[in-house]
């Protein structure tokens, strides 16, 4: 068998004189990248999970003290905690929400033959390449009551969009949608392009309308791709932090990002952060777990 394996590389090469097989090659090149891994990603989170269960402040010299579920137990009695999650909960069901109308309905309307239709995509695209502290920096200025673009075209003279408690989320919301459309546009075009036509044209010859076609054929069949969509966008926006802290202070707007933000590097909890960073991912997985749970129903319809 190693014969074989090394009668398929150059008797020339160095591996060949060296007596590498592919799988020793193949190991050359796998093992850094999972050691990179581990190193990086593993080790990290296996180490916040130990402090989560102390008491630990990165700002003292104490060593860290072992208090079990205690920092869990505080976290999910706290009324604070879950105000930031009801305030997470909202944002993220606004912002999902209208990026999935926004963007599908973009798609739909470029899903046929226009003009200039890849020079317009690709506008489409910019906004969710661009940084995230710039965009809010941006939006600061149209959302300014002085001098901002979008009071003076929607006539609203002076209105305080980011310092109003009531509608500040919103307005955080609304850049988080025109950022993120584009992706959902992206996914959306891709399946719309492969449903096939001849079910439109037969939707055409038995004389179905627009909304039975949709409702039919296109949703249907785009579905997956648009759930997988829905899951991507859900998990960003659960973590959403830069927006809002770069946008507003109001505590209307204090998802619970930028609550263990504050109480790891303002009030140095740094074990209690830990836990409430361990509640945070347990969550999105758990959102994430129900999506996926759905994406297979889709499928298998």
């Amino acid at each position: 068998m190693t014969t074989a394996v090394m009668a398929t590389l150059d008797p020339k090469s160095r591996a060949a004189a060296r007596g590498m097989s592919d799988l020793a090659i193949r190991n050359l090149f796998i093992i850094p990248t999972i050691a990179f891994l581990i190193i990086f990603n593993v080790f990290p989170l296996i180490y916040s999970l130990g402090y989560s269960f102390t008491d630990f402040r990165a700002s003292m010299n104490a060593p860290a003290r072992f208090v079990g579920l205690a920092n869990y137990r505080e976290l999910l009695n706290d009324p604070f905690i879950w105000s930031n999650f009801v305030i997470t909960a909202k944002y993220v069901i606004i912002s999902v929400v209208g990026q999935v109308l926004v963007g599908f309905g973009v798609a739909m309307l470029l899903n046929r033959t226009i003009p200039f239709k890849g020079l317009i995509t690709t506008l489409l695209l910019l906004p969710m390449m661009l940084s995230m502290a710039v965009v809010g920096l941006f939006w600061k200025l149209l959302y300014s009551p002085n001098f901002g673009i979008i009071n003076h075209a929607l006539g609203l003279g002076t209105f305080e969009w980011l310092s109003d408690p009531d509608m500040a989320l919103y307005a955080v919301a609304i850049v988080d949608i025109w950022m993120w459309s584009p992706f959902v546009m992206l996914l959306s075009l891709a399946g719309l392009s492969a449903v096939p036509k001849h079910l439109y044209e037969a939707a055409a010859i038995d004389r179905a309308g627009p909304l039975y076609t949709f409702f039919r054929i296109t949703l249907p069949l785009v579905a997956p791709i648009l759930m997988i969509a829905i899951i991507f966008r859900t998990m960003e926006a659960f973590k959403t932090f830069d927006l809002a802290f770069v946008l507003s202070s109001q505590p209307t707007t204090e998802v619970i990002s930028i609550r263990l933000y504050k109480m790891a590097f303002q009030q140095w909890q740094t074990g209690m952060s830990c836990a409430l960073a361990y509640i945070m991912l347990i969550m999105v997985l758990a959102i994430t777990n129900i999506y996926v749970k759905y994406l297979n129903k889709v499928k298998e319809r």
